[in-house]
């Protein structure tokens, strides 16, 4: 899979910005500030549909445009996929009916020109984006984990998401009738229904994570291995808030460092044993107001020799560990949807020693289509220069180094 054309429209800093792109590695290379990460950020959102930069979507609309009723950003993309032409557009619109400060945001998405629904275009385009705040994936809160499980396999797990939209509805609406409960009282035959519909939709969300873990683990840990030159065994640890799996016998809980395979559990199992769990914890729920089983509280770990590298890790562990995770991950989408998917690094060399970089630059051989940032263009050898195309970005404008010399 890879990129033929990229256009924006009033995104980010981007009044307007056409270009052609090469099925090769391409280095943006520039200042800060000057659109390098808006240019990634605009590929990664055809794939996940959200920011990884903007704290709120409307920051994606270029800022400096006259005040208009309706103001609309886009970005228009034209890929190939399995040897098949194919256009993408995101419509990004702010309608401000009169409220200046607190307009009303909205999309639109297109197929080859075709209004399509958000959930129906999931997977239709695949990347895999390395950035420096991807540490949190390995010492954030378990929400950035989830979030992380969440956007990979909303790219590859057809239905993923529509069970992951319909799992959160369905939460908002049990922990309102939770609430309600507790400061009234009522029949708690009323979470009946709901909690059908959390154990349906997050069977699904727990089997597509168990999987995703067990094959990330089984790409990544011979990874790890070359990576710590044999020093590091990797493992990822799924850890549930409902646990599946009955406890050994004479044993309260299941120990977070012990590895079971939850792999041969079927939807229904899964489904019918979070029903029940969720029945039990009525009382706990209701003096809560809140549902305390579920994917929506899921965590996992990675560990490096039984050391859990979130918490005791240094900051080379984790990083080395990081980089072993996005490399299974390039190799499972590539397994997943037999097509390589675009691979996007901003700003990633600078955070890697030299030996991890000629690692790094190692996987760039593989893929189809990779497109990198950098601000230092000394942190890449000049073989390395010479064998990709390197572009300039500045003020907004992206062109090849050979037109900037002219």
């Amino acid at each position: 899979m890879y990129l033929t054309r990229l256009s924006l429209t009033n995104f980010r800093i981007f009044s307007r910005l056409d270009v052609e792109l090469p099925r090769r590695v391409i280095l943006l290379a520039g200042a800060n500030a000057q659109g390098k990460t808006s240019v990634l950020e605009a590929v990664a959102y055809l794939a996940n549909f959200s920011s990884f930069h903007a704290a709120s979507e409307r920051q994606l609309v270029n800022f400096n445009l006259p005040p208009e009723p309706i103001q609309v950003g886009r970005i228009v993309a034209e890929f190939v996929r399995e040897n098949r032409k194919h256009t993408l557009e995101v419509r990004l619109i702010l309608e401000y009916n009169g409220n200046q400060l607190n307009p009303r945001f909205r999309r639109e998405v297109l197929l080859d020109g075709v209004k399509k629904r958000l959930g129906d275009l999931y997977g239709q385009f695949n990347a895999v984006t390395f950035l420096p705040q991807m540490a949190r994936i390995m010492e954030g809160a378990p929400s950035d984990r989830r979030a992380y499980l969440d956007e990979i396999l909303s790219q590859v797990e057809p239905g993923y998401s529509r069970h992951l939209n319909d799992y959160n509805k369905a939460l908002t609406q049990r922990n309102a009738l939770l609430k309600i409960l507790g400061e009234r009282g009522g029949d708690v035959r009323q979470l009946e229904p709901w909690d059908g519909m959390l154990a349906g939709h997050g069977a699904n969300i727990m089997r597509a994570r168990i999987h995703v873990l067990q094959e990330l683990e089984a790409l990544a840990r011979p990874i790890h291995l070359k990576l710590t030159r044999d020093a590091e065994v990797l493992r990822l640890g799924y850890q549930p808030s409902f646990e599946p799996l009955p406890s050994p016998k004479g044993q309260l809980a299941l120990p977070v460092q012990a590895s079971h395979d939850r792999g041969g559990l079927s939807t229904d199992e899964l489904e019918s044993g979070l029903q029940r769990a969720l029945h039990a914890a009525y009382r706990e729920d209701i003096s809560r107001g809140m549902t305390g089983l579920g994917p929506h509280r899921d965590e996992f770990r990675v560990f490096g020799n039984g050391v859990d590298l979130g918490d005791f890790g240094s900051r080379g562990q984790n990083r080395t560990a990081l980089l072993s995770l996005k490399f299974a991950e390039v190799h499972w989408m590539r397994e997943r949807t037999g097509e390589w998917p675009v691979l996007l690094l901003d700003e990633i060399m600078a955070e890697l020693d030299p030996q991890r970089r000629a690692d790094l630059l190692s996987v760039l051989g593989e893929v189809d289509q990779a497109l990198l940032t950098a601000t230092d263009q000394d942190m890449f050898t000049p073989r390395f220069l010479s064998e990709h195309e390197v572009w300039v970005v500045r003020d907004g404008r992206v062109g090849p180094l050979s037109s900037e010399s002219h």
